[in-house]
């Protein structure tokens, strides 16, 4: 059995067990249909050889019974004994003709051989009986006794019963080997029947093991590739810590940059168009004096110089607002909504709450507002802009709204990377950013950020002392 079981678990049965399989599932049943006829065959001669027995004592018996008849005739003289000599006597050869068919079924050759003997011997002794019958019936009453005392009827039923003997031990024998034939093709049926029963259990044993076998490989293929879907997973979120640490620091670096290019140029060309200025100024009423034709001139050089100041006031702005440091974030996002409203020619209503938010975060919300300006002013085509502040379950909420063209939230266009840009940055603060818009109906632009914590009476950060308790 452990042969057989490792044989299956090598798979080596796959290529040919079905093949095989059949074959020996048609062995077995063409088996079991031989058997099966045979032993049909087997019962119906059986059956027959006891019809013919049966009927061979029966001629037997009628014929003592016609001879019994013919004897009682014979001594009472009484008519009473010739009807069952007759009725006897028709018996015998009903019979007769039934045996010969029997035994013709049966197709014994030496069966056949006794009996026609027996038929031979019937036909003398019912002829014999007829003859004493005949002499007695023409008046020669003693000369029928006398062929009666002969002895030569006695002689035929003696012959007649050792030829019946005969026929039934051969037919008693070839009974019996017919039985032992049938008892060996039921025994044959059952060691089958035990062999397979035997096979289908190994088989059975084997299949369960080999599926046990498969489950127990299949639990082992699924913890290693959820080991594997969860070493991606950390890669993933590792490798997602580190793009969110770069671009947190690719914006903290131009941020920085902004800031940098913002004191260069409010020093040095901040520096530079004072100084000319001033210079103008100094020489103008000498250039007025000398050559009044260059009053023209001076003005606009003059208009020039203060454009270059707001100029450069305004890019320094851009890049990194001063208000933003110097008055806070209100002041600062009114002051932006006011100068985006007089260069959109729309109005922008701003709802302003205080909120206390993270040194970072107050950035994050003017550059959210600002990109959004900046977004509706390229694409929105909108005649009306609404921006907002409030606190809201504990979260500082930023909403700009507009009623312009809108477009498709689900489907961004790639290279869209205000609105990326965007939501990186509410992201990097722990916030949420959420963007409703569809075609014709006007964007609503959301970012959600967590509130500072109050300042501890005691002086100490709140984390601090949280950690102090």
């Amino acid at each position: 059995m452990r042969g057989l079981t490792s044989w299956l678990d090598k798979g080596k049965y796959r290529a040919w067990a079905f093949p095989v399989a059949a074959l020996v599932a048609g062995l077995l049943l063409a088996t079991t249909e031989l058997a099966y006829h045979g032993a049909g065959s087997r019962l119906t001669r059986l059956a027959a050889m006891d019809q013919a027995r049966f009927e061979l004592l029966r001629v037997l018996r009628r014929i003592t019974d016609a001879e019994s008849g013919e004897r009682g005739f014979l001594l009472t003289n009484g008519p009473e004994y010739l009807a069952p000599y007759q009725s006897a006597r028709a018996d015998v050869f009903d019979g007769m003709q039934r045996l010969e068919q029997l035994y013709l079924d049966i197709g014994d050759a030496n069966a056949e051989v006794h009996r026609k003997r027996i038929a031979s011997l019937v036909v003398s002794k019912l002829s014999e009986m007829e003859e004493v019958l005949r002499i007695e019936a023409a008046g020669q009453r003693e000369t029928a006794l006398e062929m009666v005392r002969t002895g030569i009827g006695r002689d035929q039923m003696e012959q007649l019963r050792k030829e019946v003997d005969e026929l039934l031990h051969q037919q008693n024998q070839a009974s019996r080997e017919a039985l032992g034939s049938i008892y060996d093709t039921l025994l044959m049926n059952r060691l089958g029947v035990l062999v397979l029963t035997i096979v289908g259990l190994a088989v059975l044993a084997a299949f369960l093991r080999q599926s046990r076998l498969l489950d127990q490989e299949l639990l082992v293929r699924q913890a290693e590739v959820q080991a594997e879907r969860d070493r991606l997973e950390r890669e993933v979120e590792r490798r997602t810590e580190d793009l969110k640490e770069l671009a947190s620091h690719l914006q903290t670096a131009r941020e920085d940059e902004r800031a940098r290019l913002a004191r260069e140029l409010h020093d040095e060309l901040g520096a530079l168009l004072t100084a000319a200025k001033l210079d103008v100024a100094r020489i103008r009423p000498k250039l007025l004096q000398a050559a009044p034709d260059l009053q023209p001139r001076l003005a606009h050089l003059v208009e020039a110089l203060n454009s270059g100041i707001a100029l450069k006031r305004r890019i320094i702005e851009d890049l990194r607002p001063s208000t933003l440091n110097s008055l806070g974030l209100v002041p600062a996002l009114e002051i932006l909504c006011g100068e985006s409203a007089e260069r959109l020619g729309i109005p922008i209503h701003a709802r302003l709450q205080p909120v206390r938010l993270a040194p970072g975060a107050d950035l994050v919300v003017f550059r959210v507002v600002q990109e959004s300006l900046t977004n509706i002013a390229k694409y929105a085509k909108a005649s009306r802009v609404d921006v907002s502040l409030r606190l809201d379950d504990g979260e500082a909420v930023v909403e700009v709204t507009d009623d312009g063209a809108g477009f498709d939230a689900s489907q961004t266009a790639r290279g869209s990377h205000g609105l990326r840009g965007m939501r990186f940055r509410v992201e990097a603060e722990r916030g949420r950013l959420q963007i409703r818009s569809s075609p014709g109906r006007g964007t609503t632009l959301t970012a959600r950020l967590p509130v500072a914590p109050e300042p501890d009476p005691s002086g100490e950060p709140a984390d601090a002392a949280s950690k102090s308790a």
